[in-house]
């Protein structure tokens, strides 16, 4: 037992040792304390960003942050740690030296705004390897450049065709010619893109939104088909004018209830602008003077100012109105200033001109580094939403940012120019893993059976890729975010979550069962409905189907976009089933049901109509309920991924049909991993057919198996 407590001490220094203020008790003051206490109005005049100021409170800060003199402190978020208070403890104990952090920071670098123009090296070929060189360790074989360019720019792995065509192609500029195909398809590239976009606007499809916020969908799927310049994009999200607009992108989430006085729309419209289009972080600063970076809570607010209802706005403090009042200000006063009292459409014309100036380098700088990062694996400058951090090459980075707006801020033109270097092309790339949309979308494709997509008010359905849906679990597992606030980057660990989601759900299960069963020819039509309601809101409509020879009715509750699912009071009513056997009541009166559910009814001889009614109660038409259900009634077993007819062309050309184990694994391995199987790798997939004969469960054991393949889970 006293070596286990010699050890104890010995392993943490803190608690033994002569206290550490820079690394131990300065990042406790900063990131608990100064948010409050310090600037020009400390909380209760006490102020502990400066020696003179902590020196007044030490004989009351252990007793404070232990909660035995009054409100425990930090009043927010979770108390202090055991071993942060025996720090504070023994630096009090030790006299509380004391060093000035901020003064004795001497920055190395200083990010620039205005472009700056940079020579390119001499020499041949693409800019970028003449800033970098050539890779060490050479080119990356055809395959792997076109799985890698496919994922990329489509968002799904090539075809088994598209993989021969490409490697039998002799020409030299053959890499440039697939680049230049794949950016020409608007329809695939948009399909694949848009959900980076999504994660980088706040955007989201398939979610019901309660209150003020609105989807920017259509305006962004329009924007990259047309492959609208970015400064456009940024102006038009900026300054939304007319119906067709992207004004959801300022409004925010407008939370319920009381919220911090940071998360108001237009605080989020200050922290979103600045962290999408200058890559940088105002979340601190809308609360505070920042302690992570240089940027002040007037700063936050003056951007603020410009989206906002009001023409000046009032600093709060940690949720403690000041008195003082910011007018509208861009974070770079020099670039041009918005005249007092203009009105809001004025404030936000003049925000959409500010980010877009010319010589605001920043907003060139962001987005070409946030590529890069995307197909490179790192960005130039890390993290990605710290543009003031120094670039790991300034050069680069600047000459690309002038050479973008140069070429019209064309957001194809700087794929094509980065996807064309050897610096992407290169053997070493660094791994990424692929999206919950690219693993959802390349399944679908290696398949052939797609989800489909279901218009609230037409009979027919189609054929969708993944981000056209809202998140399903498997989604959610790989890394889908839920999209309330800005994403630039997806987590790419690997999770438990994940691991169980992979192994054991049933989505991803339900995936491989069907695809293997179109794959095989074993799945059979979808029933047609015998009665569709379309999307209702509110109302009654009147159900009256024929029902002659059938052996039973199947009633299907759908949602068609409802807020609150479990608030909703919908269902059937006064179901009657008559013919030459007379009149037989299944139910009286109304019958609610809940929203997802069905109700099976057996119909006896003799009967040879049925009569009902479909209802939705006046209450679910609450703004907080916002029912939208749809009624169905099928004769058979309903398939339901397809309660509707399927219309329009596929995502992805058909796939084949299997008929051998060899096909099989020769076109599964070929569609997954874009190579073929090594002989040793065959065998061992052989195993899964002891009769060797194809059979479903073995399929399914293969094709689950080539998921979980990291050189399937990763773009290499």
């Amino acid at each position: 037992m006293v070596l286990r407590f010699f050890f104890l001490f010995a392993v943490v220094p803190g608690l033994v040792s002569a206290s550490d203020f820079v690394n131990e008790i300065h990042p406790i003051l900063a990131s608990r304390c100064l948010s409050c206490h310090s600037g020009a109005k400390p909380q209760a005049g006490l102020d502990l960003s400066s020696k003179e100021g902590a020196n007044k409170v030490l004989d009351v800060l252990i007793a404070r942050v232990e909660g035995r003199a009054g409100r425990v402190m930090p009043p927010v978020g979770k108390p202090l740690e055991a071993r942060q208070i025996e720090l504070l403890k023994t630096w009090v104990a030790e006299g509380a030296p004391w060093v000035d952090v901020q003064k004795n920071k001497i920055p190395d670098w200083v990010a620039p705004l205005a472009p700056r123009i940079v020579s390119v090296p001499a020499g041949a070929g693409n800019p970028i390897d003449r800033f970098l060189g050539k890779p060490s360790k050479g080119l990356a074989g055809d395959s792997t450049f076109a799985r890698r360019a496919f994922l990329d720019l489509w968002g799904i792995a090539p075809s088994p065709q598209d993989l021969d065509r490409f490697e039998a192609d002799v020409s030299p500029t053959k890499r440039m010619q697939l680049i230049e195909r794949l950016l020409a398809d608007d329809r695939r590239y948009t399909g694949h893109w848009i959900s980076w976009w999504n994660d980088l606007l706040r955007n989201d499809i398939g979610v019901v939104y309660h209150g003020d916020r609105k989807s920017i969908t259509p305006w962004l799927e329009r924007s990259l088909r047309t492959n609208m310049p970015y400064d456009e994009m940024v102006r038009e999200l900026l300054n939304p004018i007319g119906n067709e607009s992207a004004e959801g992108f300022l409004i925010g989430v407008n939370w319920r209830g009381e919220v911090n006085a940071s998360q108001t729309p237009y605080m989020q419209a200050s922290q979103n602008t600045a962290q999408i289009f200058l890559g940088i972080n105002l979340k601190c600063a809308s609360c505070h003077d920042s302690f992570i970076n240089k940027y002040k809570l007037k700063e936050a607010y003056g951007l603020a100012a410009m989206f906002s209802q009001d023409s000046k706005l009032e600093l709060v403090r940690c949720d403690n109105k000041t008195g003082v009042y910011q007018e509208p200000e861009f974070l770079w006063p020099e670039l041009g200033k918005i005249p007092s009292g203009a009105s809001t459409s004025e404030r936000r014309l003049y925000a959409s001109r500010l980010f877009t100036h010319p010589q605001n380098g920043r907003l060139a700088r962001t987005i070409v580094n946030r590529f890069w990062q995307r197909l490179m694996g790192k960005g130039l400058v890390e993290p990605v939403d710290d543009m003031d951090a120094k670039p790991s090459n300034p050069d680069l980075l600047d000459w690309l940012a002038a050479d973008f707006s140069a070429h019209g801020y064309d957001l194809k033109y700087l794929l094509k120019l980065l996807m064309s270097s050897e610096a992407y092309q290169r053997l070493d790339a660094s791994p990424r893993r692929i999206s919950a949309e690219q693993f959802s979308d390349t399944l679908s494709a290696i398949t052939g059976e797609w989800r489909f997509l279901q218009t609230n008010n037409s009979d027919r359905a189609l054929l969708g890729r993944d981000w056209q849906f809202k998140s399903n679990p498997l989604g959610r597992a790989l890394g889908r975010p839920i999209r309330d606030q800005v994403y630039t980057t997806r987590n790419e660990d690997a999770t438990t979550f994940q691991a169980l989601e992979l192994a054991n759900g049933s989505t991803l299960a339900k995936m491989i069962h069907r695809g293997v069963m179109r794959l095989m020819d074993e799945l059979p039509p979808a029933p047609a409905s015998l009665f569709d309601s379309l999307a209702m809101r509110n109302g009654e409509k009147s159900v009256e189907i024929p029902v002659k020879g059938l052996k039973q009715v199947f009633l299907l509750t759908e949602d068609a976009g409802t807020y609150d699912l479990d608030k909703a009071e919908v269902g059937w009513a006064e179901l009657t089933l008559s013919g030459p056997a007379g009149t037989k009541i299944l139910e009286a009166g109304r019958l609610r049901t809940r929203i997802g559910s069905r109700r099976v009814y057996e119909v006896d001889s003799g009967y040879e109509k049925l009569t009902a009614k479909v209802w939705i109660s006046d209450a679910s038409k609450a703004s907080d309920i916002n029912t939208s259900v749809r009624f169905f009634v099928f004769g058979a077993e309903p398939d339901p991924t397809r309660l509707v007819k399927v219309a329009g062309e596929s995502p992805w050309p058909v796939a084949p049909k299997l008929t051998s184990v060899d096909q099989a694994v020769d076109y599964l391995w070929r569609g997954l991993l874009s190579r073929r199987p090594t002989d040793e790798e065959r065998l061992t997939a052989r195993r899964l057919f002891p009769n060797g004969t194809l059979q479903r469960e073995g399929t399914e054991d293969l094709l689950w198996s080539l998921l979980m393949h990291p050189e399937f889970q990763f773009t290499w």
